[in-house]
């Protein structure tokens, strides 16, 4: 299968709006209650939010194209646009998803290469995320892309305070 990364531009709002609502509900939905998940979507992938981030010139979000479908993305943030702030020189990983009909075929590896490449263009002396406590399978991605943990903190999934394990890699 061939994948193209493509980096969004703001006429990408509404497919990414929807493919992020998507593969959110799809990777979550089975853990969470309808209503906080609900919440979260509405919030998080609303017009107004989706469009203020693909504005915001500090975040970059590309999607994995494959067959010309989007069969995941990316988003990353610098300076101000983390979503907790690291350090002026760090790159944050907000998402990175892969639709369920996709998973198993390294488009994750794939995302994340590019999530370093930016990286390192930028200079950044170390990529974070930000990974669910129990999100095994994610978690043990991150790790085995380098990735270590350092910290934990609080994720609001509508009025569900859950928590996520802060992760880095050192770039340089």
């Amino acid at each position: 299968m061939k994948i193209e990364l493509r980096k969004c531009v703001p006429d990408d709002w509404q497919t990414l709006q929807q493919v992020g609502k998507e593969i959110f509900y799809e990777t979550f939905a089975a853990m969470n209650t309808p209503e906080n998940l609900q919440t979260y979507l509405d919030k998080a992938f609303s017009e107004k939010s989706v469009k203020e981030e693909l504005a915001n010139l500090d975040s970059e979000f590309w999607f994995a194209l494959a067959e010309r479908k989007v069969a995941g993305y990316l988003k990353v943030n610098f300076r101000a646009a983390q979503a907790e702030f690291q350090h002026e020189n760090a790159m944050e990983i907000q998402r990175i998803y892969v639709s369920k009909n996709f998973q198993g075929q390294g488009l994750a590896q794939i995302l994340m290469e590019k999530a370093r490449e930016i990286a390192e263009s930028a200079n950044a002396d170390f990529i974070w995320l930000g990974v669910w406590e129990h999100n095994p399978r994610a978690i043990r991605f991150y790790e085995k892309m380098g990735f270590e943990a350092f910290a934990t903190h609080a994720f609001f999934l509508g009025d569900d305070e859950q928590t996520d394990i802060l992760m880095k890699l050192k770039i340089k």
